[in-house]
């Protein structure tokens, strides 16, 4: 899957929002480049909702593990829930894990920053992860919208 497969994917998602940060729209110069995916029936982004989903492509201070200084590498990564994170990590977020590479393409697996608050990241989905990837950001925008629609029955 490329970038612009991933967006497309997201977009076609009722009420998912992409944005794409960039010079002029307020967001850090660092994110410029970097997409983030929410939950916003009405086409204007949160201002106190963390993203569903986001896609980075560089290195983050105290996030290189997942090496994407390298050309043509990026990273999709994913709030999905508890359950599809014990499903593909073998183990509750915040729990010690087995050693993972987080450079390997193509593969699931806890976000190397973000991992211990549920969140799973693939770098550059290929045809090992591509399918599981659709999954994965299918169930995150589907528990970002339950949580949008609790909020608006209070």
């Amino acid at each position: 899957m490329t970038i612009d497969e991933i967006i497309a994917l997201v977009k076609s998602f009722d009420g998912a929002l992409a944005v794409t940060a960039g010079q002029g729209d307020g967001s850090p110069e660092l994110a410029w480049g970097d997409t983030f995916f929410y939950y916003a029936p009405d086409g204007i982004m949160p201002q106190a909702t963390q993203p569903f989903a986001t896609i980075v492509a560089k290195d983050y201070p105290e996030d290189e593990q997942s090496r994407l200084d390298r050309p043509g590498f990026f990273r999709v990564n994913i709030a999905a829930g508890r359950a599809a994170f014990v499903e593909w990590t073998g183990h509750q977020p915040g729990e010690p894990a087995d050693d993972v590479d987080p450079s390997v393409a193509d593969s699931v697996i806890a976000h190397p920053v973000y991992g211990s608050l549920g969140w799973l990241a693939i770098v550059n989905p290929g045809p090992s992860t591509a399918q599981t990837a659709r999954t994965l950001l299918r169930q995150a925008y589907d528990l970002a919208r339950a949580r949008f629609e609790r909020r608006m029955n209070r």
